[in-house]
């Protein structure tokens, strides 16, 4: 018997770390990632590395707090200020539809470059297979299959076009810790934060773990493995796509404006580099669509019981809204930088409430939380608040 709980204990710990991992590597990074590349080449390696570094950080901070509390994002904030949790839950919702719209899309275009399907029903179909996800009674186990399939195949299949357009490492290594401009990247920065940590991405894996019953101080273990293991698997997706394209656009090549991955992929491996684009594109969004939707209607679920008892249907019925405004609109490339550059203005209001949350007994009892990571975390804060600010003439010419 304690066997068995341990092994549901470990698939749902490696679970929540897929989900969170397929999550922050959606169509709207793979996008991010290639307009960047292009825009910096070498020196968006510094943006790439310190993204990781602040993507740990902040999970270390949110998970550890939502495991040891045993309370969600938005129920962390209204024990912060009354009343605070239903504008970030609102604020989250809003930023993951926005992602999904995208999601679907990206999905749509893996489907229309793999089998030549229309990108209209191609979006329609991708939005009926994540909504049948959850139409299962055992919705929970197959989230964690299906996002530990798909994240292993993006890392095989972008590695290999990776290795085909042969990216100058050297340079790439010497650049992400000494760039030519550091000011000149702070945008791109705060864009690829909101749409690998922003909004809800950040509480997919710590609202998992909630979900499978894994929290308080005596699971901290399986909480840092958990998201230890999340934040590697999409670090090396991240740093895998950035060399894939860094080597084609270091040749000259120019990527094409209405869809730059699929751009990079096709000149960096040819035919087979444009089929296997739409491998990744399909896995990344499909993941990201079950992601978002699942973490998004997790902010609703404990401030109004009618979504709590209906959950699925939620679900549901947010990636068949998501799929419907995608058939409508067309392509989202737009509208997936604007969605990350808006995430980049939550992520600082969401880990100060977290930060906040960690000083309080009543909140996570004799748990002490680290002041490094406190420190760190604080730091991080002002400065992607000030980015923020900064930024915001970029997000209205975005918009």
């Amino acid at each position: 018997m304690k066997n068995n709980m341990s092994s549901k204990s470990g698939g749902a710990v490696l679970g929540a770390a897929f989900l969170m991992a397929m999550s922050a590597v959606g169509p709207g990074f793979l996008t991010q990632a290639s307009i960047f590349t292009e825009q910096f080449k070498a020196n968006f390696a510094f943006s790439i590395l310190v993204s990781i570094v602040i993507t740990l950080i902040v999970q270390l901070n949110i998970s550890r707090i939502i495991g040891v509390s045993g309370l969600r994002g938005q129920d962390l904030a209204n024990k912060i200020v009354p009343g605070l949790g239903y504008l970030i839950a609102t604020l989250i919702v809003l930023g993951g539809f926005a992602f999904n719209i995208g999601n679907v899309g990206g999905a749509a275009l893996g489907l229309n470059v793999l089998f030549g399907i229309d990108l209209t029903y191609s979006a329609l179909l991708a939005g009926g297979v994540g909504a049948l996800i959850f139409i299962s009674k055992d919705a929970g186990r197959i989230i964690d299959k299906f996002t530990k399939i798909l994240g292993v195949l993006m890392i095989l299949v972008i590695s290999y076009v990776a290795l085909e357009s042969k990216p100058p490492i050297s340079q790439a290594a010497y650049s992400a810790v000494f760039p030519e401009s550091y000011g000149d990247l702070s945008f791109s920065l705060l864009t690829l934060l909101g749409g690998t940590i922003g909004g809800y991405i950040i509480f997919a894996g710590g609202h998992k773990l909630l979900d499978a019953n894994i929290k308080g101080k005596e699971n901290l273990n399986n909480i840092n493995k958990s998201l230890l293991i999340g934040v590697s698997i999409a670090s090396i997706i991240r740093i895998v796509l950035f060399l894939a394209v860094l080597g084609v656009v270091s040749t000259g090549a120019t990527l094409n404006p209405e869809n730059p991955p699929a751009s990079a992929f096709m000149q960096g491996a040819g035919v087979v580099g444009y089929k296997i684009f739409g491998v990744v594109i399909l896995a990344s969004s499909l993941g990201t669509i079950v992601g978002a939707a699942y973490t998004s209607i997790s902010f609703l679920k404990t401030l109004f019981p009618i979504v709590f008892q209906h959950e699925k249907g939620f679900i549901i019925g947010f990636i068949l809204l998501s799929t419907f405004v995608m058939a409508s609109i067309g392509k989202p490339v737009s509208l997936l930088l604007l969605a990350g550059a808006l995430n980049g203005l939550i992520l600082p209001i969401t880990l100060g409430i977290t930060l906040l949350a960690s000083r309080k007994k009543e909140i996570v009892g004799d748990y002490r939380h680290s002041v490094i990571l406190t420190i760190f975390g604080i730091a991080i804060v002002v400065i992607m608040g000030y980015e923020g600010i900064i930024s915001l003439g970029s997000i209205a010419a975005i918009l």
